[in-house]
């Protein structure tokens, strides 16, 4: 029985807790006041949108103030850009836009298939075509564009005559794989979102699991899917200048050509790159920006 001269905290009403142990409390620098967490930031927003711009173009003008210096002119790397312009559009940009189509059209094609054999109800299809799909969704696209490029022969022989594989054929391969696999994850994801209850009904009409997966799931999961895939064409479409670095010549590789037929002069570095930066914006976000209007379009109203 406990004594009543002492009482127990969390018990008795009234006892506050204490303890007699060594207690290390926080350290608080507080010179001239409290200091808060949030003063930086709130000190940045104090700024206004006016100095942050202002701030944000001295950054973007301190490279071309510094390269000024030199004798080559940004006058003169435009002007060797507009030459170049041409080449690099036509043989550069056109062969990334190129393996971009022919990467997603393979990609989507192989992602359909591995993506029906994971809902497939046969356990040993169903498994391999899911490892199949996270192990080429979660490997680096760099690596497998290198186990490709380097593993697959760059020609072959049929019917006497001797085939050649050009590099950026290879580099399709390559980049088809990790694509293959988000294809994959797209349809299961568009097949499993269909309520069970359609099943249900479709097997209540004596229909087969083919006739209902082709002919009642996946027609009414086709509009969802197309968002995310188009999402994904984006994404590859900004993951093809990596080819340039397997000696692919494709926009990049030919501005650093280009540049090195001008001398490699350091004010050729922004219109190059800054050209590269600024057509794949112009392609890539109107893609995007559509991706986003589909996507609330058809979404699934609750």
């Amino acid at each position: 029985m406990r004594s009543l001269s002492r009482p127990i905290p969390g018990i008795d009403p009234g006892a506050a807790a204490g303890t007699d142990l060594p207690v290390l409390k926080p350290y608080r620098l507080a010179s001239r006041g409290s200091v808060s967490e949030l003063g930086f930031s709130r000190w940045l927003d104090s700024l206004g949108p006016g100095v942050l711009i202002a701030a944000a173009a001295l950054m973007l003008l301190w490279p071309v103030l510094v390269l000024a210096q030199g004798g080559y002119t940004h006058a003169q790397a435009f002007e060797a850009l507009w030459r170049w312009l041409p080449f690099l559009v036509g043989e550069g940009f056109t062969l990334n836009i190129l393996i971009s189509f022919l990467t997603m059209l393979i990609g989507t094609a192989a992602g359909v298939l591995v993506g029906l054999g994971q809902v497939s109800p046969v356990r040993l299809l169903s498994g391999l075509s899911w490892f199949v799909t996270q192990l080429f969704r979660n490997s680096p696209w760099l690596v497998l564009l290198f186990i490709v490029m380097l593993a697959f022969p760059f020609e072959f022989e049929l019917g006497g005559k001797i085939y050649l594989i050009p590099d950026w054929m290879k580099a399709v391969f390559g980049l088809a794989l990790p694509i293959m696999a988000n294809i994959s994850e797209i349809v299961r994801g568009g097949i499993q979102s269909v309520p069970t209850g359609q099943w249900e009904a479709a097997e209540s009409l004596a229909f087969n699991r083919r006739q209902i997966l082709w002919q009642i799931i996946l027609p009414q999961c086709f509009k969802r899917m197309i968002p995310p895939w188009m999402n994904w064409y984006a994404i590859l479409t900004m993951a093809t200048p990596l080819v340039s670095l397997l000696g692919v010549e494709e926009l990049v590789t030919l501005s650093r050509q280009a540049m090195e037929a001008e001398d490699n002069h350091p004010e050729l570095l922004l219109p190059y790159f800054g050209f590269a930066l600024v057509i794949f914006f112009l392609y890539c976000y109107p893609i995007a920006r559509w991706t986003l209007r589909l996507e609330r379009k058809f979404a699934v109203k609750q």
